[in-house]
């Protein structure tokens, strides 16, 4: 599913105007990203917890030429689905 699909199913489950459903989407993710940038966690009761993980600088290597490349130290955004969230994935694939 693509963002617009998402758009689409929203607007279709909430009986919204597919604009005001794209701006709901994109409004949810607005605050998710923000509250991530400003190192809070974002947790969705059923769903899961959005947050971060510092990566620490290292060394990596060029795999076309094998010459060491600094890497530099990021901060990288996590995902960790819920209880609800994992029961509903296996419910449907029938595991």
């Amino acid at each position: 599913m693509n963002r617009s699909e998402l758009e689409r199913r929203v607007a279709e489950r909430t009986g919204l105007a597919s604009s005001a459903a794209k701006g709901a989407v994109d409004a949810v993710f607005d605050v998710i990203a923000e509250a991530l940038a400003s190192g809070e966690d974002a947790r969705v009761s059923g769903f899961g917890v959005f947050g971060t993980r510092a990566r620490p600088a290292r060394i990596g290597r060029n795999p076309r030429t094998g010459e060491s490349v600094s890497i530099a130290a990021s901060t990288a955004p996590t995902f960790k689905p819920g209880k609800a969230l994992k029961d509903a994935v296996n419910a449907e694939t029938g595991t």
